[in-house]
């Protein structure tokens, strides 16, 4: 993972905190990264002409634009004295998420922050949500930023090397290498995890599978503990910081994160499909709601054209 330009979704409705800004100043500092600061806006009242004439609605919106342009510089301005090279970029257009992976695919960022928020099911579902969009669609990694105390101590990667896929075997070991990188970069403390969960007994009927429940949950454990012990085989990582749980990952792995105090969770995604992407079945997703810590969401590259 190179470490050259970040992008920072900046939510101009906060004019109090930023998190995502703070969380990239500080990489930034640490790796000497270009940033470039965006907001994407829209509001309806300027769009259409409903209460103003055309000439009168367009000067409206130039005026928001420049105040917002004016006020990102102000946020810029300490990342500038500190000696980092930092861009603004304010855009208007909705809905938010298409404008934000737009400027995406024009600047290639390699890492993108934004505020995380939880949400419920209901918004989800009906894809109202910025940040469920980004996950899904964003190529680049996707820094999602949790607000309060950041001790940026320990960060871990959520693996998941039981798998028959091409494609999620390759990001397995990105994301081995982009946490160790990370760990180097940012001077982070780096783990490894592996969460499985074996068919729980409440759910076995058949006689035979009942008698034999305590060997089949010998063989998954065995089975999860080698592939697991193959994934790391190449890497220097000590055994103290490979980390192999039993449990359901939206369980285990939130339980895990407060009891190590991670500070930040790294997980890959993988998009499956239209109508698997509609409804809620993503571990990273699953995760995002329990979790109370930043998120760094990674996708596979994408195929060449």
């Amino acid at each position: 993972m190179q470490l050259n330009q970040l992008l920072v979704v900046i939510d101009p409705t906060s004019k109090d905190s930023q998190p995502s800004l703070e969380r990239a100043a500080w990489v930034a500092k640490r790796s000497q990264s270009a940033v470039e600061l965006l907001i994407c806006e829209y509001n309806s009242a300027l769009d259409g002409g409903f209460f103003f004439d055309g000439p009168a609605q367009q000067k409206a919106r130039e005026s928001l634009l420049n105040n917002l342009s004016i006020w990102l510089d102000k946020l810029a301005q300490p990342l500038r004295d500190d000696g980092l090279t930092v861009t603004t970029e304010v855009r208007w257009g909705k809905p938010l998420h298409s404008m934000v992976l737009q400027r995406i695919d024009e600047l290639k960022p390699d890492l993108v922050f934004r505020d995380a928020t939880t949400h419920s099911l209901l918004q989800r579902l009906f894809f109202n949500n910025t940040s469920w969009q980004l996950i899904r669609q964003c190529p680049a990694p996707l820094w999602l930023v949790r607000k309060g105390e950041w001790k940026a101590e320990r960060i871990c990667a959520a693996l998941d090397p039981v798998h028959s896929a091409d494609t999620e075997a390759a990001l397995d070991h990105l994301l081995v290498e982009s946490t160790a990188h990370l760990a180097k970069t940012l001077g982070m403390q780096a783990d490894y995890m592996h969460s499985y969960a074996p068919l729980p007994r409440t759910m076995v009927f058949d006689s035979e599978l009942v008698a034999a429940y305590d060997q089949y949950v010998e063989r998954s454990a065995k089975q999860h503990r080698d592939a697991f012990e193959k994934l790391m085989v190449n890497y220097p990582v000590e055994k103290a910081n490979r980390h192999l749980l039993e449990g359901f990952p939206e369980e285990s792995i939130p339980a895990f994160v407060q009891e190590r105090g991670i500070d930040l969770l790294v997980m890959g995604a993988v998009s499956r499909g239209n109508l698997e992407n509609a409804l809620i079945g993503n571990t990273a997703e699953r995760v995002l709601e329990a979790v109370q810590t930043d998120l760094l969401v990674i996708k596979p590259p994408r195929p060449a054209q």
